[in-house]
């Protein structure tokens, strides 16, 4: 029996290829399109599944409020949490400290040295939370003393090539002292999908060590209840309510850290809460987070969009399948005298909808594997080298694709087998009213879809190119950045910092050159509260941005009061400046009514300056209350303005004066604007996902259609040739024909404007500076698709209306 339904299906097809392409075309591009985007929102949200223990871990966050006022969340806190919370709350099991280490290591047997960025101090229980795989050392044992250290794999070939590292040193180049770490152990290379990169590990205690050296007699790495820029994972009880936990955080922090005396009188009042370490990439968006998380919408948006692009080709199925029953009805019909039951017809139009589909899937599985290297690159992350979706979501869309299926087969499949053979057989049948409302309520569906993803697109294009082209307060452009000297001791590096800058400002091409702790598009760390001197003034905390004379000048930043540091003036060492809204937030009335006051960080400092505001990071964050702090010899970063004209010669003769002032450190540079507009990557890489599946929706529906139009068309011809021989021109019949479409489309203009606006309004509160959504651009979507419907439908239309009357007519 089974034979026989395919045997016929396959018949069936073979008479109407024309109808069987659109529909494989239209069901392949939308199941090729919902594989590739499967795979990616598989990929984003298996972040920490390679874990085994991820689902007991949490990590502490930090909300701290200021005045009444939540003053920010960080993804760090105090180091005592864990310890602490350990030792007092019952749920804990364990816990592990990071702290983030950025040095210059140096295998000296090798003379191999590089600026690492990705490595942190930790407890030796990370090891098993974070799920580190060793593959050599014991990971009881490989962090649990001072001066240990563990390494990827990538890491050690790096530094030791083929040979062994293990028991051997690398030696961090510390502007303070020198420490060489013994490598105890190897491990695996970090999966990529955890939210963070870690290329080595330094043993906790080690850090302590260092502490105290630099004259910590605290203890702090242990016991400090105000240096909060420790990320701290709690490894919970199996079983435990993470919600109830989280409750439990605020009489615990409220015991530690608001009973403090500066928490009291400086009205600050801190909360810890916890996140699980599985939501931490899509769902947490703080401060100090260690790695540019991902975000949960975006991705919740493309699943829906993939799901979309998939329920639009059923319905152009469902649409072709119904529109095509007056064709089939003497099919019907006679099958029905000859004996064949209704259920024998269900069962027969089911088999031609999965044969098509299941062809469909065959061609899109086949797509999905070559086309995966591209979107791969093109999402600019090698998700995976060819195609592979895991278990839950391979099993998850194989119930969509046969539920699918066979739901868009059913109701085509009940509709013709339901045609009575007599009405059939007289020429007495006709479409059905309901029929041709599903197919246009089907259509306005599509159309809804298709003014949503295209109004979306426009919205995302905006905001990307506001946030680009908005003044930042600050001049980037044409500056390139140096990652700073960290060989030389402090007192030698003083004496070696302004013989190179001379240097540099003396090469063709070089405009300025200026040192900072941090520049433009870096999250700054560095914060501490501080006050103003006037008598019941309250601390506040403040971002700290040290700086050399030239800093202000060199990025063009504009001053509202008082003067820039100044060589001229020896007290400008215990002097600072404030940005606007830290002026704010200290109490002054505007920035003239700041000038000469006094602040007080540690010791007290005098405000000669405030500049105006300018975004230290991207558009997607609120300015920061900035404090500025004279720091002549500082060597994070060096910032060199340099001309157009020839640049790398430029850089060369750079490297070169390099090389001659500090022999043993790296030339690592970037462009200050190529790395700000790094922050708009992800935004900018939604958009264009956005576009692209947007355009293969409207693809696929565009099958549908040009199908749909042509039966009409088909249906009609001899209507049309009736109005041609009592004298209706082509534009009249032109618009005859495209009249009912375009009503569709009006209908779903209007259902598209509220929900384009829910769902982008709800995406654009991600953004401190956002755009107001304009109803042009509802309108420029509407355009588009009315556009796109006229030019689908008006090639066959005119070939309706310029055809020979004589013949359509003959024909009946």
């Amino acid at each position: 029996m089974f034979k026989n339904y395919l045997t016929i299906s396959l018949r069936n097809l073979n008479r109407r290829r024309g109808y069987a392409l659109l529909n494989i075309f239209g069901l392949a591009i939308g199941i090729t399109c919902c594989l590739i985007i499967f795979q990616y929102v598989a990929f984003e949200k298996s972040y920490e599944k390679f874990n085994k223990a991820a689902k007991d871990i949490v990590r502490i966050r930090l909300d701290s409020y200021q005045q009444g006022k939540l003053a920010y969340k960080s993804a760090t806190s105090y180091p005592a949490i864990g310890p602490t919370a350990k030792k007092e709350l019952p749920d804990v099991e364990d816990f592990c400290r990071l702290y983030n280490v950025q040095q210059l290591l140096v295998n000296e047997q090798k003379n191999v040295k590089f600026n690492e960025l990705k490595g942190y101090y930790a407890d030796p229980s990370a090891v098993d939370m974070l799920g580190i795989n060793m593959v050599k050392g014991n990971p009881k044992e490989v962090l649990n003393a001072v001066d240990k250290m563990i390494i990827s794999e990538s890491f050690a070939k790096k530094y030791f090539g083929d040979s062994s590292p293990v028991g051997k040193t690398l030696v961090s180049k510390d502007p303070h002292f020198t420490e060489a770490y013994q490598i105890t152990g190897i491990y695996k290379d970090y999966p990529r999908n955890s939210h963070l990169v870690i290329d080595y590990i330094i043993s906790y205690a080690t850090f302590g060590k260092i502490r105290r050296l630099e004259g910590d007699t605290q203890n702090s790495t242990e016991t400090g209840w105000r240096w909060y820029d420790f990320y701290t994972y709690l490894k919970l009880r199996p079983g435990t309510d993470v919600k109830k936990f989280d409750a439990k955080l605020g009489p615990f922090c409220d015991a530690h850290v608001n009973i403090e005396k500066g928490h009291k009188a400086n009205n600050v009042r801190d909360e810890l809460h916890v996140i699980p370490l599985t939501d931490i990439h899509l769902y947490s968006n703080a401060n100090q987070e260690a790695e540019v998380n991902g975000n949960g919408q975006v991705v919740s948006f493309l699943f829906l969009i993939g799901i979309f692009i998939i329920l639009i080709a059923w319905v152009n199925y469902i649409n072709l399948a119904t529109a095509r029953s007056v064709e089939r009805a003497k099919e019907v019909g006679v099958r029905k005298v000859l004996g064949a039951g209704r259920s024998s017809l269900i069962r027969q139009f089911l088999a031609e909808s999965f044969l098509l589909n299941f062809i469909s899937l065959i061609i899109a599985f086949f797509a999905a594997y070559l086309l995966t290297p591209a979107f791969n690159h093109f999402v600019g992350r090698e998700i995976t080298t060819g195609f592979v979706l895991p278990w839950d979501y391979l099993t998850g869309f194989l119930a969509l694709f046969f539920g699918g299926s066979f739901l868009a087969g059913i109701y085509p499949a009940f509709v013709l087998s339901g045609y009575q053979p007599v009405k059939v057989l007289k020429g007495s049948f006709k479409n059905t009213s309901s029929g041709v409302l599903l197919r246009k309520t089907l259509i306005t569906g599509q159309f809804v879809t298709s003014v949503v993803l295209v109004a979306g697109t426009i919205i995302v294009y905006q905001q990307v190119s506001y946030m680009r082209s908005q003044k930042l307060g600050t001049n980037i452009n044409q500056t390139l950045v140096i990652q700073g000297a960290t060989s030389l001791r402090d007192s030698v590096y003083s004496k070696a910092f302004q013989p190179f800058k001379q240097d540099l400002l003396n090469v063709t091409g070089v405009k300025n050159v200026t040192a900072s702790s941090n520049v433009m598009g870096q999250e700054i760390y560095w914060t501490r509260g501080i006050k103003s001197a006037a008598p019941n003034a309250s601390e506040v905390t403040l971002y700290n941005l040290g700086v050399d004379y030239d800093f202000i000048p060199s990025f063009g930043i504009e001053m509202k009061a008082g003067r820039n540091f100044s060589k001229e003036f020896a007290t400008d060492k215990k002097a600072v400046l404030l940005n606007e809204d830290a002026a704010k937030l200290l109490g002054f009335k505007d920035a003239k009514s700041a000038i000469n006051q006094k602040v007080i960080p540690r010791d007290t400092l005098t405000v000669i300056g405030v500049v105006a505001n300018f975004h230290q990071e991207g558009l997607r964050k609120s300015v920061q209350p900035i404090i500025i702090l004279l720091e002549p010899n500082t060597r994070d970063f060096y910032s060199v303005k340099v001309g157009t004209n020839n640049i790398s010669a430029t850089i060369a003769s750079i490297r070169s004066i390099w090389d001659k002032n500090f022999p043993s450190d790296p030339f690592n540079y970037t462009f200050l604007d190529e790395s700000f507009n790094h922050q708009y990557q992800s935004d900018e890489l939604f958009g264009k996902i956005f576009n692209i599946f947007a355009l293969l929706a409207i693809l696929i529906a565009c099958f549908g259609l040009a199908g749909l139009s042509a039966y009409n068309i088909l249906q009609r011809r001899k209507e049309i040739g009736i109005r041609k021989v009592i004298g209706a021109s082509v534009q009249q019949l032109l618009a005859l024909l495209v009249n009912d479409f375009l009503r569709l489309v009006v209908i779903a203009f209007v259902i598209s404007i509220p929900v384009t606006w829910l769902l982008m309004s709800q995406w654009l509160q991600g953004f401190a500076y956002r755009i107001n959504i304009s109803w042009l651009v509802f309108a420029a979507a509407g355009t588009v698709i009315t556009i796109i419907v006229i030019a689908t439908i008006s090639f066959q239309a005119i070939k309706a209306a310029t055809a020979n009357p004589v013949k359509s007519l003959r024909t009946e």
